[in-house]
């Protein structure tokens, strides 16, 4: 019969414990363990993206004194000091549950004899018999005589046959024994005094704690939509947008969401030098920022929290220096949130297939990435280091591009900061779409409602060290590889073997690593809609043509529009890293009638079957009905020689008439 009792020592509590403790950090622990190191991207080289990265890797993982501890990792330290610990406990404790082995109690080898037996044990007795040993110092009386009736059980065990049997038979010489069970549950959980604490710890965790966890994780999802955006966000993307809605709404409406995607800011200090920063900014902006602040509706009575965000956008948008740590942070988490706030006000806007909102939220992104005041593209020198966007207003426009009298002004004014531009230029590049088509896999027409990939071909133009675009010749057609492309699954081409990844983009104002990409929007500008949800790309090589690399190709598949005619569009290949990096090319859509594919069936080609043979019975059938038959070579001789023997024959009898009238 089993014995059952608490586990007073805590030794299976420790073994219960262990158990769950590792099924749960084992995998924990590998998913947050990156195998493979992430690669190495190239960045640009000038002295303030360096500076930029170094901040940047400092924030992200700390210093060696300081180091950036995440909750996944404390939680993994945590545990695993835990497990340690019972791992220690367990080992440390003694083992109770030990089946009885008289060979090992008697220290003999199991192939002895019972002679050798007896003899050995007489050697036991002799030392270990409590009338005969010395007590130590640490020595007890009942511990000697306990272990002499456990020498004497021993020796028994092998030597009388009873005992002996009882050992073979239940493990133990003296018979049947109680098989103990431990509840893996220290005895102090069930005292009766202990009652109460139980309960309401167990009360706090399953009805308080549990339900708190649940509940939170459970509205919290449904405050947020699949953009990971707040609810009243996207609501009030939803509100503010229009179709022609422009670079200052969309910021407003950016400024807006602020109130529910961060949290509130404790009021402090910092509030002097909030005051300050606004100051500054209306400065700058002037009478502009009053309409900003009413686009946003960010209001220090009612809207606080998100007046201060709005300031310190624009605080660095205007590359305004924040002092305070603490804004810093605040500032740096708010420049964080705005791609995922702008691609959800992208979504909204793609939904209603408007084109103006959809380029100035994409142009955005690249405003807050250089730090430029968003709209005003003329700024686009200013990405340059050297050039503040105060000098950039004032630089006369090159035909070339703007890189180039920046450049100059440069090598004029700070000779020594020339080197630091001509390597933010290595980083920079010209987007250009160097063609964009229609195509339809196995057709030469496009009808209305087909399947339609629109393929466009784009590469970087590399500018020279004076700013300049470098020349580059036009890439060949070449039908084979333009083949290939559409046929294949991919949505991307694939390049040539080396290395042409873009790597981490000039951004020296923002707070991570950027690597650059760019939308491709196909719209008609006529009606201001979008045709076809615009897609994002990346490394777009920059054009090699001694390395045989002239372009890119991208595609995207959508059906044609239901209506016969010609639609002339537009596609715009627009960057989400640098202001003014846009290109746009016209392209027509030409949508044919059905029909036109049932005549070109019609055209006769080289495998239709020939006319039958004129001899054959194909032909002699062909001619019954009417149709058209294949003359057989020489036929043309035969019958004018039938037709000359008839002629001698007839002459012939005509000469024998005229002779018998004579007679």
């Amino acid at each position: 019969m089993a014995n059952y009792n608490y586990d007073e020592a805590g030794n299976m509590a420790a073994y219960f414990v262990l158990t769950f403790l590792t099924i749960f950090l084992v995998p924990y622990t590998l998913a947050s363990v990156s195998f493979s190191k992430p690669p190495a991207l190239p960045g640009c080289q000038c002295q303030q993206c360096t500076a930029q990265r170094e901040r940047i890797r400092k924030r992200e993982r700390g210093s060696l004194l300081t180091p950036k501890l995440r909750r996944r990792t404390l939680v993994i330290l945590g545990g695993w000091s835990i497990v340690g610990f019972l791992v220690y406990k367990v080992m440390s404790s003694e083992t109770e549950n030990k089946l009885y082995d008289p060979f090992e109690i008697l220290d003999i080898s199991t192939s002895a004899t019972v002679k050798e037996i007896k003899s050995h044990y007489k050697k036991l007795s002799r030392k270990f018999h409590p009338d005969k040993v010395k007590l130590g110092i640490n020595e007890t009386m009942e511990a000697v005589e306990a272990k002499f009736v456990e020498l004497t059980k021993a020796y028994k065990s092998l030597t009388d046959e009873t005992i002996r049997k009882n050992w073979e038979l239940y493990g133990h010489p003296d018979g049947r024994q109680e098989v103990s069970m431990g509840i893996a549950l220290p005895k102090w959980i069930v005292e009766s005094g202990n009652n109460i604490w139980v309960l309401g710890a167990y009360g706090l965790i399953f009805g308080g704690a549990l339900p708190a966890i649940v509940g939170r994780w459970w509205f919290g999802n449904r405050e947020k939509t699949k953009d990971g955006v707040h609810t009243r966000s996207a609501a009030t993307f939803f509100k503010s947008l229009s179709e022609e809605s422009g670079m200052d709404d969309v910021t407003g409406s950016l400024g807006k969401s602020f109130e529910w995607e961060l949290p509130r800011a404790k009021v402090g200090k910092v509030d002097a030098e909030l005051k300050q920063l606004e100051v500054q900014i209306k400065s700058s902006l002037g009478d502009k920022w009053d309409d900003l602040v009413k686009l946003a509706e960010a209001t220090a009575k009612g809207h606080g929290s998100r007046r201060r965000a709005f300031i310190l956008l624009y605080a660095h948008l205007l590359r305004l220096p924040v002092q305070s740590s603490i804004l810093q942070k605040e500032q740096t988490r708010i420049l964080l949130q705005t791609p995922t706030l702008l691609n959800a006000m992208l979504n909204i806007a793609m939904a209603r297939n408007w084109l103006l909102p959809t380029l100035a939220v994409m142009r955005l992104h690249a405003y807050l990435t250089q730090a430029i005041t968003p709209g005003q593209a003329e700024l686009r020198a200013a990405q340059l280091p050297g050039i503040a966007p105060s000098d950039a207003s004032s630089l006369p426009k090159s035909e070339s591009s703007d890189f180039a009298a920046a450049i100059s002004s440069i090598s004029k004014s700070e000779p020594a900061a020339l080197p630091e531009a001509q390597k933010a230029l290595e980083r920079i590049g010209q987007a250009e779409i160097v063609d964009a088509t229609f195509k339809v896999i196995g057709e030469r027409y496009v009808t209305p409602s087909s399947f339609v990939h629109l393929v466009v071909k784009a590469r970087l133009t590399p500018l020279a060290k004076d700013g300049s675009a470098i020349p580059l010749p036009k890439p060949e057609t070449n039908e084979k590889r333009d083949n290939e492309f559409v046929l294949g699954k991919k949505d991307v081409e694939d390049l040539p073997q080396g290395d042409y990844t873009s790597g981490y983009a000039h951004a020296p104002y923002w707070p991570a690593n950027r690597k650059p990409s760019w939308w491709v929007v196909l719209a008609d500008v006529k009606s201001n809609k979008v045709v076809v949800p615009p897609f994002k790309i990346a490394d777009i090589p920059v054009a090699d043509p001694a390395r045989g690399l002239d372009y890119r190709a991208y595609k995207i598949q959508f059906q044609a529009p239901q209506t016969v005619g010609l639609f002339t569009w537009k596609v715009f290949l627009v960057s989400d890293t640098f202001v003014g990096d846009d290109s746009a090319r016209d392209v027509v859509l030409k949508i044919d009638d059905p029909s036109v594919l049932v005549a070109a069936d019609g055209e006769p080609d080289e495998d239709d079957i020939s006319d039958p043979e004129e001899d054959s019975l194909a032909g002699q059938m062909a001619l019954m009905r009417g149709g058209s038959v294949k003359k057989l070579a020489g036929a043309g001789e035969d019958e004018s020689d039938d037709e000359s023997s008839t002629d001698d024959e007839e002459n012939a009898k005509e000469e024998e008439d005229s002779s018998s009238d004579s007679d």
